[in-house]
């Protein structure tokens, strides 16, 4: 027999050593997870500790059993504990609730001895604090306390409030400093934090910055007197922007009247102008039109030339909706979604062979409307998936990296929070060929949400299909997809998109599992399809009941909206109250139309995102795929497309 090439033998033993570490872990994974458990109980319990103090997750446990009595963790201790994981995500998870409470005890030697920079401002004023009361209030301690103030017009920690009552006793709060934080917190509709900031201005002063503090807060006849300047033209400004967005027509009204006497620049009256239309035209009402001709061509943006499109395409003026498409910059205007809707325009106009060469620019695309595009010519869709030939050291490599090996294990205890600190320690560290088969090692271990979170926005990385659109539980997803009339594509689309395939995700408005389902919906569906096997709740994060039951509710969906899936989908993600109300103001429209037309942007983005999803899982499940404009009118038996990578084709996706 021929021996084995030294290189192979190589590999055989790194896999069988992984394959030993894996069997280790997987046999201490549920004492280490009751240990943790037990130590956040305040049950610590050395003897069962100390049979764990060799896996890598010990330093976690450790974490957990002294953040539990943060406020009593000795100096020597935590300094231990510091070094013994230096350069690990979990002292830095130490560091920063050790770090506070040494604050809260003003123990100022250990903070500055322990400190390292940070982005977290509560703690920088901490370490200014400490430097003044240890005589180390420098030029420099000045400089910083000073960028402090001026980094936002939002409130700041506590902590920061002794550090700018000694600024200000040493001369370092000058009314110039003051009006500027005064000034930002207008920006931000902040006027509780203008008239903290103003405290200590001139009396005079302070009359004025209180008066523009409650017209920002709610405007009123007093800006009428207010002297000529630009602060007091910026400060009406803010307060009636702010004011635009929860009563537009008040707003309009009192334009011009502040406008005259202040001498509103006309840059600033489109400020608000603009405003006005945008709250305006975000609800469709009837002077949506009128308001968004009313604002400059120089004050719009892309927010609202998408809005001018829609306020167009909501009353059917084809012609009006094309004109504000080729109003658009050229970046936003060849955006697939702008492509498709200019072509659609063109088409609606009689514009039929223009219309042809602008469908096969956004049919390029592998998105929603990209897809639409392919419809509307005939052709197959796009798509240009990549899978890359990485070697098995590389591989390897990544697999054992300690960061690595923590993450899997910290997600796979349910600890996500800790899971996530260990995974961006390792991704600082990685190459972009690092990064992605790191978020190979996740899928490989169940956590499939590291490709959307961690996958970059290169060309090659959004063609990562596999990755970016995991499968599982695929057996279930046909069955239950059977049993109800639905098309498992979007069953795992609509997974893909609410847990990423997270069997324990929870929403905080407390939906549950694959296909985040409330409880009280999950109850009543159970209930009505005869789930013998459905215990309450927590039933929900069992993958099996959660498709069953998201299957069954998406069933029921359907019957409600005359079989209409993209008018489902719109329900699963909104409800039904704002549902109603879009089909009743726009009924009869054509499917795409009323998808671009929906108010919320969430709910909007969210039903062109299923229906590409779904395609891209057809390809998946199937290889070919349902015409996505068959799709959302629910005809299942449509003839399938085959997917092609044009020589001119985008290579990305959503």
């Amino acid at each position: 027999m021929n021996a084995l090439p030294l290189f192979f033998l190589g590999t055989l033993a790194i896999a069988a050593a992984a394959d030993a570490g894996a069997q280790s872990l997987d046999a201490q994974r549920a004492q280490l997870k009751a240990a943790i458990d037990n130590a956040e109980r305040g049950q610590y319990d050395p003897a069962q500790a100390a049979a764990l103090s060799r896996h890598p997750l010990y330093g976690w446990l450790e974490y957990a059993n002294l953040r539990r009595t943060i406020d009593t963790v000795g100096n020597a201790q935590a300094q231990d504990f510091l070094k013994r994981y230096n350069g690990q995500a979990v002292a830095s998870s130490f560091r920063s609730v050790w770090l506070p409470a040494v604050a809260r005890r003003q123990d100022w030697p250990t903070l500055l001895a322990n400190w390292v920079p940070t982005e977290n401002v509560g703690l920088r004023c901490a370490q200014l604090n400490a430097r003044q009361a240890t005589g180390k209030a420098d030029a420099q301690w000045t400089s910083e306390a000073q960028a402090i103030w001026r980094s936002t017009g939002k409130s700041l920690p506590d902590a920061c409030d002794a550090v700018f009552a000694v600024l200000d006793a040493k001369g370092g709060l000058s009314a110039e400093l003051r009006w500027a934080r005064i000034d930002a917190a207008a920006d931000e509709g902040q006027p509780a934090v203008m008239r903290s900031a103003a405290r200590g201005l001139p009396a005079a002063d302070l009359a004025l910055a209180n008066t523009y503090a409650a017209f920002v807060d709610k405007p009123n006849a007093s800006a009428l007197n207010w002297p000529r300047t630009a602060r007091s033209q910026r400060i009406a400004t803010d307060g009636l922007a702010k004011l635009a967005k929860a009563d537009p027509g008040a707003t309009e009204q009192q334009l011009p009247q502040y406008a005259s006497a202040l001498q509103l620049s006309a840059a600033q009256q489109a400020q608000v102008l603009y405003q006005i239309a945008l709250w305006t035209v975000a609800s469709y009402g009837p002077e949506s039109a009128r308001r968004l001709n009313a604002v400059p061509e120089s004050a719009y943006d892309e927010r609202l030339h998408e809005w001018r499109v829609r306020e167009a395409l909501s009353r059917g003026d084809w012609p009006q909706a094309l004109t504000a498409i080729r109003k658009m910059g050229s970046t936003q205007r060849n955006d697939s979604r702008w492509r498709y809707f200019e072509a659609r325009m063109l088409e609606k106009t009689g514009r039929r062979s223009e219309a042809q060469a602008v469908y096969r620019e956004a049919a390029r695309a592998a998105t929603f409307h990209g897809f639409l595009a392919a419809d509307q010519l005939g052709q197959p869709y796009t798509l240009c998936p990549w899978e890359p030939n990485d070697s098995r050291q590389a591989q390897a490599a990544v697999a054992r990296d300690p960061a690595i090996v923590r993450a899997m294990e910290l997600f796979k205890i349910e600890r996500s929070g800790w899971a996530v600190a260990e995974w961006n320690d390792a991704l600082s560290r990685y190459d972009t060929t690092q990064r992605r088969i790191a978020v190979e090692v996740a899928r490989d271990n169940g956590w499939f949400d590291r490709a959307v979170f961690s996958l970059g926005k290169t060309p090659d990385e959004q063609r990562l299909y596999a990755l970016r659109f995991p499968l599982h539980h695929d057996d279930t997803i046909r069955r239950e997809s059977l049993r109800n009339a639905i098309d498992p594509a979007w069953v795992a689309a609509e997974i893909r998109a609410e847990s990423i395939f997270n069997p324990k995700a929870r929403s905080p408005a407390n939906a549950m599992g694959l296909m985040q389902v409330l409880p009280a919906t999950g109850a009543s569906v159970a209930k009505s399809i005869g789930l013998a096997n459905y215990g309450g709740a927590a039933s929900l994060y069992d993958p099996d009941t959660n498709i069953a039951i998201g299957t069954a509710y998406l069933r029921q969906l359907m019957d409600k909206y005359q079989g209409l899936p993209y008018v489902t989908i719109a329900a699963y993600n909104a409800g039904p109250t704002p549902t109603a109300r879009w089909q009743t103001q726009r009924p009869g429209f054509d499917p795409d139309i009323w998808i671009e037309t929906i108010s919320y942007k969430e709910t909007r983005e969210y039903v062109a995102r299923i229906l590409a999803f779904s395609v891209i899982y057809d390809w998946r499940l199937n290889g070919d795929a349902l015409p996505v404009s068959d799709r959302m009118n629910g005809r299942l038996q449509a003839r399938r497309k085959s997917f092609t990578c044009a020589a001119n084709a985008d290579k990305g996706g959503d």
